[in-house]
Order: C-alpha cells, then structure tokens, then sequence
C-alpha cells in the first residue's frame, strides 16, 4: 500500500467542493497541511494560487511525492479525488466495472448535481434580480437530480449495498456535502427516506465526522507564496 511522508497540500475553503477533499483525506488517513483560500477576500486571484489552480477555482492540491516522487499540482475537485483514490489504491473499487460505477456517479455529481444546485442557490438567495423563470427551472432541475440519487440508493439497498456505486468510495465523498442541505432544494422531510438514510449513515462515519470539523484559518501569506515560488521550480 501506498504511503505518504510529507503531507499533501491543501488550497481549501469551507465549501461542498472543499469538503470532499477533506473526507477523502480523513477517510485515507493521509496526512495534509491546509492553505486556506479565503474567496470573499479574493485569495482566489493570487499568482500564487493561480500557480496551482489555473482555473482560479478551490479546490486544489500539491502532492509532493507524486508520480516518480516529483511534485504535482491537481484542481478540480473530481480529479483530486481519482488521483488521491488510484494513488492509495481505496474507494475506488476493485475492477474495471465496479469503477466504471463510480466514475459514473462521480461525474454526475461534478456535471450536473453540484452546478444545477449551485445556480439554484445563486438565483433564490444570491442575485440582485429575481428572476423567477431560473428560480422555478433550477429548483426543478434540482428537485428532480434529488430523486435520481434516491432512486440509486434504493437499487442498491436492494442489492444489499449501502452507498451511491455499492460500496462507500469517491462518489459517495462528492456527493455527501451538496446533499446535506436538501431542504434547501424543494425537497421535503421524508420524500426521499432512502436518501435521506444514507445522508445519516454517511455523515456518521468518524473520518466526515472530522473533515466536517477542519477549521478554516488564514494562515500567513509568505507561506503560501514560498511554496508556490517552490513548486513553480519544480
């Protein structure tokens, strides 16, 4: 099995995207080091954050030993979470098929889920117009990707499995932190049991306990930049 020495770097806020990383990294039981980005401060824009996300975009990661034990920089939170899942060899099944599964409910949650549920939550409670056509379209939108997981959820607790692709892996992690807040979407208490069953039993495993629980610190600008100058030498 893989290990790791020095801990992998960070680029993190508190976000459902954010999130992910952290319970994969609680949930491999790697050690990390967190670069807070503080987006309302614009943190986001920096050239040293531009270094590792060019899409300007957390989350992000630098893994000192990566390929060949060199330095690599990853954003985008569904590569993050393949590369940390075929790295350490967990969460990611153990066939072809099964990640075939996973891959497939891991880009349902970066393509659609989490960006019709963010334009929801942007057009009911963020823009400066109202407008209702695009409050009623990603309300629904959002409402309807809430009943094709609970339908997952329900074939595979027939197939006597408790997680999204089977088995708990990287599509559960995607998932868990944009569907906490359900209610929020036009989903009712109890419409969804199977759902909301897993959301219970996932938010219940000890390693999302603690990455729920990361604190969000500002740490000092010369660390960031020092290791970004660092990396940019690689």
């Amino acid at each position: 099995m893989t290990t790791q020495n020095q801990p992998i770097e960070l680029y993190y806020t508190p976000t459902p995207n954010g999130r992910k990383i952290t319970i994969a990294l609680e949930e491999l039981d790697v050690p990390y080091k967190i670069h807070p980005i503080d987006i309302g401060a614009g943190d986001q824009f920096t050239p040293e954050f531009l270094a590792v996300s060019p899409n300007n975009k957390i989350p992000a990661i630098v893994d000192p030993e990566g390929p060949d034990g060199n330095p690599i920089s990853i954003f985008e939170s569904g590569a993050i979470l393949k590369y940390l899942a075929e790295k350490f060899g967990k969460f990611y099944g153990t066939s072809w098929a099964e990640r075939v599964k996973i891959d497939e409910w891991l880009f349902w949650q970066v393509g659609g889920f989490g960006p019709m549920l963010g334009q929801s939550n942007h057009f009911s409670r963020y823009a400066k117009e109202k407008i209702p056509y695009a409050i009623e379209r990603y309300k629904n939108e959002g409402h309807r990707l809430f009943r094709v997981l609970d339908t997952q959820l329900q074939k595979m607790q027939d197939a006597g499995k408790d997680y999204v692709a089977g088995d708990v892996s990287i599509a559960d992690f995607a998932i868990f932190d944009w569907a906490q807040n359900y209610l929020n979407y036009g989903v009712e208490a109890g419409e969804f049991p199977t759902f909301e069953a897993w959301l219970k039993r996932f938010g219940e495993r000890p390693a999302v306990v603690r990455a729920l629980a990361v604190k969000f610190e500002k740490t000092p600008v010369d660390a960031d930049k020092a290791h970004a100058t660092m990396f940019n030498q690689r």
